[in-house]
């Protein structure tokens, strides 16, 4: 090779015009800088919309609740007008008697729902009134009854004062009565107690027993629940509303809420609470609708307020609906980390896909600039070697190792049947191995199979053996006892030791019979009460929480029964407590508790036993309900827990433990309900 001219310098490419630098550029900016401008201007513009919809629910609501309020307001008047025009109402006025009057009134005011009716003449004086033994305060300078006398027919919202509604009726004016409840966020006050009541106040012409007169009527809202709970019913339908949402509806008299389903307890209204300081001077001090998020009583929900004014023009109070805000608010979350998300998700799944591709163009440019400069220097052996992949780059760099003899190629294959046979190799190596696991695991479950049928076979001889001679023992102490008599009362104690061995013997070859033919010993099932059988069992296992500092705790919610012979599943619930007394020798805490739970579809109760003892290692959490197994060496013979798991298996059911070194032991029973 020609050698370098004398001075000639190495091309120099500034990073930032170098094809790295730009085809980085292009693979990431549109998305790490493009994309996320592009979703933050979307989710701002969907977040606000999204609240736009909300307010737009929300004021479609209080649209409902208007509409209803201004159709009580119309009905009641309708009602009044239609009375006064009646022929019976004029009948009675024609006969000139009070008392048939008054009947009247009342028999009318308990058909229309009215809370008062009453009669009064031009001058303004009350003729007849309902209920009985009222006498209502009428003002003619009041709009409704002034514009009744004066020919034409008015209803509207006013307040009257406690004076008012106690001579109309004591129970209305004791219905109005609110003691006031501190609220969070609400202007403070100096009163405690709202004694107004706020009034659908209504007046009709009609004639009375002197001459012309007007026809008055009205409705107490005050803790009229019946009002507000249909204005909720007809807003806020069954699943208008996303699950976890709550729709309310309120009146307030000013601030207060006089009738209302908010809740500020649990079965309790939040009657007597008031709105917030912001919701009062937007409403109540400037007289605008607020559509927006506002805290009512204990909680956030989007809200809606209209101010209510009465007959002379007045903001007297508000009316209000509005659903929580916090389920919505969720539903935006969730949506926006789902967006985000999304997101990571593509960019993290692109972003390498990108850098792959622009190194794919700009690695074989960097590679073949750094061959020529090699070999600009001397290095005669520089290659490329890059791999043919069709395109423009690499036809160039097939030109630049044009000079790639056939010993390169025979390298290249050497190594390739290298890498084949040694990969044959590893997989018949992996083969051979796991075909000699499962003969080991094989064998393993033969020789344990083998052993338990052995097990079994002798076992039961063996307990059938003791059987016999445990029989003949109960009979002749019984007949010891017959020929004794009463002097069988000197050795009583004795007696009585030798049948408890004997009851105990029984059981243990019992117990050995169980293990070995549990099919034979099955017993009666019948439904159980897992709460009572646990009660039954405590007292048997008194004298083991009597040795140590033991505290029993226990929760019963299961309402199911279960079937199950009630000796088999006393005898699995003993011998969990006694493993689990034993357990914590130094004292500890022992919490039994039965609930319901379903499994794959079948309803069952679950019993959990836990303490608060040692707890076992994983291997030997994986060992304890295998046979004869037992961590207490000279105490137990390992049969409780398999027969234990045995009898709860043949019912359907399962029996499983938790358990960690010095963090306690939980096992968890479950068997199919009854």
């Amino acid at each position: 090779m020609a050698e370098r001219p004398a001075g000639r310098a190495p091309f120099l490419v500034s990073p930032i015009r170098s094809v790295r630098f730009r085809l980085l550029a292009i693979a990431l900016l549109p998305t790490l800088v493009l994309l996320p401008l592009f979703l933050g201007v979307t989710i701002a513009r969907w977040s606000a919309k999204f609240d736009d919809v909300l307010k737009a629910k929300v004021n479609g609501d209080l649209t409902i609740a208007h509409q209803y309020m201004a159709r009580i307001l119309e009905n009641t008047g309708e009602k009044i007008d239609a009375l006064g025009r009646s022929a019976i109402y004029r009948d009675v006025i024609a006969t000139g008697n009070s008392g048939a009057l008054a009947v009247l009134l009342e028999e009318k005011r308990a058909g229309l729902g009215l809370d008062f009716l009453h009669v009064v003449d031009r001058n303004g004086r009350v003729v007849a009134a309902a209920p009985s033994g009222a006498s209502p305060i009428a003002d003619p300078r009041e709009p409704v009854l002034s514009a009744a006398l004066g020919g034409e027919a008015l209803t509207a919202i006013d307040i009257f004062a406690e004076d008012q509604l106690g001579a109309i009726s004591p129970a209305l004016a004791e219905r109005a009565r609110l003691p006031l409840i501190a609220t969070p966020n609400a202007v403070p006050t100096d009163r405690e107690t709202e004694t107004r009541g706020m009034v659908v106040y209504s007046a009709a012409p009609a004639p009375s027993l002197a001459g012309n007169g007007a026809l008055v009527g009205g409705i107490l809202l005050n803790q009229n629940l019946v009002f507000i709970d249909t204005i909720n019913d007809l807003v806020y339908r069954s699943a208008s509303l996303p699950e976890g949402s709550q729709g309310t509806a309120t009146l307030f008299l000013d601030d207060v809420r006089i009738s209302t389903n908010v809740r500020l307890f649990e079965n309790r209204r939040a009657l007597g609470t008031r709105v917030s300081a912001a919701v009062r001077e937007a409403v109540l001090g400037e007289g605008q609708v607020w559509l927006d998020s506002a805290f009512v009583v204990n909680d956030w929900y989007i809200s809606a307020y209209e101010p209510i004014v009465d007959s002379h023009g007045k903001r007297v109070g508000m009316l209000y609906v509005g659903f929580l805000e916090r389920p919505f608010f969720e539903a935006k979350y969730v949506t926006l980390v789902t967006i985000l998300g999304a997101f990571l998700l593509v960019a993290l799944a692109s972003v390498p896909l990108f850098l792959r591709w622009a190194g794919s163009i700009f690695r074989p440019l960097e590679h073949m600039t750094e061959t020529i400069a090699r070999v600009e220097a001397g290095e005669l052996g520089a290659r490329t070697a890059l791999p043919a992949s069709g395109d423009e780059i690499s036809r160039v760099a097939l030109h630049l190792d044009h000079l790639l003899d056939l010993v390169q190629q025979r390298d290249r294959q050497l190594r390739s049947w290298n890498d084949e046979l040694n990969a044959r190799v590893a997989a018949r190596t992996e083969d051979l191995e796991d075909a000699n696991r499962q003969l080991e695991a094989t064998t393993r479950q033969l020789i344990m199979s083998e052993k338990l049928a052995a097990i079994g076979e002798i076992t039961a001889g063996v307990a059938h053996e003791i059987n016999n001679p445990i029989a003949v023992m109960q009979g002749n102490l019984e007949v010891l006892r017959s020929l004794l008599g009463e002097h069988a009362n000197i050795a009583t104690t004795e007696i009585r030791l030798i049948d408890e061995q004997i009851s105990r013997i029984h059981l243990i070859v019992t117990k050995l019979l169980q293990f070995a033919k549990p099919e034979e010993y099955a017993g009666y099932a019948d439904r159980q009460d897992v709460s009572v059988v646990v009660s039954d069992c405590l007292p048997l296992v008194k004298h083991l929480l009597k040795r140590g500092e033991i505290e029993v705790s226990r929760s019963d919610t299961a309402t199911m029964s279960v079937l199950m012979n009630r000796t088999e599943l006393q005898q699995v619930i003993i011998n969990l407590m006694v493993n689990a007394l034993h357990a914590m020798p130094d004292g500890g805490e022992l919490r039994i508790s039965t609930l319901d739970q379903v499994r794959d579809d079948v309803r069952g109760v679950c019993i959990r036993v836990s303490d608060t003892g040692r707890g076992m290692t994983p291997e030997v959490a994986a060992r304890i309900f295998d046979p004869f197994f037992t961590t207490k060496r000279q105490q137990g013979t390992g049969l409780g827990l398999s027969i234990s798991q045995t009898l709860v298996t043949r019912q359907g059911g399962s029996i499983e433990v938790e358990s960690a070194p010095d963090a306690g032991t939980t096992f968890t029973i479950w068997l199919p309900a009854a």
